[in-house]
């Protein structure tokens, strides 16, 4: 009998218990299994967490792309937190975590990519946290673009929407080849007097496309319209398919109307049909 590869059982246990709380399962696991610390972290998406950078005071979101340790880097200033060892920084072509930081040509579209993407957050989401890391590639650049929205604390609904796009950018003269993975991860939850509602889950989405490029301010318009269309196709399927199906299914096994009103409907339908038949 073939042997069971723990790492495989551990994505397989992830799958079957509440993605609600993936954050809390993933930790309880390595406790059991410390060996798979590294590649748990780096496989499985989680609801983002929330920093403050010491240099600048704002906001940034924590991911495995940022992460050296227990030490996360601020997109704002560039720095570790907690600092490093001098001797951990790393190079600047050995790509994302490991205590790496960008080669100042990345850097500087890191820091323009953070720029319009928190345009872009305020205008579609009004409010919220967004961050942007990018890394060098051999033949290119990669990064991620984090962003978080939380409902307003208070009142009988809470939600929580998370989206991470992972992206590769593969430089070829005059045009780049762009490989984007997205993932949105959304949590909702509601109580009345009919009781508790809570839906919670995942989507992942890829897609690939070439894109002129005449500099690297191109880049950023090129990722950004990735990231729009991208998240605009998955709310729409968010909306459509999942709440429109748990619509249907909570209509089927409950009716908001009483009894006496879907009773006189029918009979109201039924004279109606008879008056057709004579």
């Amino acid at each position: 009998m073939a042997a069971v590869d723990p790492f495989d059982s551990a994505l397989d246990l992830l799958r079957r218990l509440t993605p609600k709380h993936v954050a809390t399962h993933i930790n309880s696991i390595i406790s059991i299994a410390p060996d798979l610390t590294e590649d748990l972290l780096a496989s499985v998406d989680q609801p983002l967490t929330i920093k403050r950078c010491r240099d600048s005071g704002r906001e940034y979101l924590l991911c495995d792309y940022n992460r050296d340790g227990d030490s996360y880097r601020s997109p704002w200033s560039n720095k570790f937190d907690p600092p490093l060892d001098v001797g951990g920084l790393g190079g600047v072509n050995e790509g994302a975590g490991e205590g790496a930081v960008p080669s100042e040509r990345v850097r500087k579209m890191e820091i323009k990519a953070n720029e319009a993407f928190d345009i872009y957050r305020e205008l579609y989401y009004e409010g919220g946290v967004s961050s942007v890391y990018f890394w060098n590639l051999d033949d290119g650049f990669a990064g991620v673009v984090l962003l978080k929205k939380s409902s307003t604390p208070g009142g009988n609904s809470e939600g929580v929407w998370d989206s991470i796009h992972v992206f590769e950018a593969i430089e070829r003269g005059r045009t780049t080849h762009y490989k984007l993975t997205s993932t949105v991860i959304l949590n909702l939850s509601s109580s009345a007097d009919l009781g508790e509602l809570d839906l919670s889950g995942n989507m992942t989405r890829q897609l690939e496309q070439d894109l002129p490029v005449d500099n690297d301010d191109s880049h950023i318009a090129n990722v950004g319209r990735l990231v729009e269309d991208m998240e605009l196709k998955m709310r729409n399927l968010l909306q459509e398919v999942y709440f429109g199906k748990a619509r249907d299914v909570v209509g089927d096994l409950r009716s908001i109307g009483s009894l006496s009103e879907g009773a006189r409907a029918r009979d109201q339908q039924r004279e109606v049909i008879g008056g057709l038949g004579r």
